[in-house]
């Protein structure tokens, strides 16, 4: 670590790793998400953007909703803390267009990994689920900060003469 870095970004750098560190548990460990040790023969990729999302959607009784939400929602929401605590961690983090390739590069990183291996599977549309959590990550960010500034300015207007 930097040893510039406040105790709040030096917490955030704890979090931001044992984020990476369950992501990377979830994404190639998890059992309970169909991630075993041995590389599935049947191996099934997409290439064609909004497939699997029509196909969630246009089969959501059939699926269920928590395959759905778990599929959808939990590609964006699995991002979010990245797209939050990069900001926190990185100066470069702090724009949205690095924060937008670094968490679509993640990703790619990601599905990469799952295709050489064939553990899970290789899905542009989580490309692209993944990519919008990341960017709604840093939105809470960007309003997070939005909100401290604002109240830092209201104690140092009460604590003026």
């Amino acid at each position: 670590m930097i040893r510039n870095t406040t105790k709040l970004q030096k917490f955030g750098w704890v979090l931001f790793i044992l984020y990476l560190l369950a992501l990377t548990y979830l994404m190639f460990f998890a059992e309970s998400l169909g991630r075993t040790g041995n590389a599935q023969a049947d191996y099934a990729y997409n290439l064609e953007l909004f497939k699997e999302i029509r196909r969630f959607y246009t089969y959501r009784e059939q699926l269920g909703m928590k395959a759905v939400l778990l599929n959808l929602g939990g590609n964006v929401g699995g991002f979010m803390p990245f797209g939050f605590f990069l900001p926190v961690v990185s100066r470069r983090g702090r724009r949205l267009h690095n924060a937008v390739l670094l968490a679509f590069g993640l990703s790619l990183c990601i599905e990469t990994v799952q295709l050489v291996f064939k553990v899970g599977s290789f899905d542009v549309d989580d490309l692209l689920l993944n990519t919008i959590g990341g960017i709604l990550g840093f939105g809470l960010y960007k309003l997070v900060q939005r909100i401290r500034i604002r109240r830092k300015r209201r104690v140092r207007k009460t604590l003026q003469p």
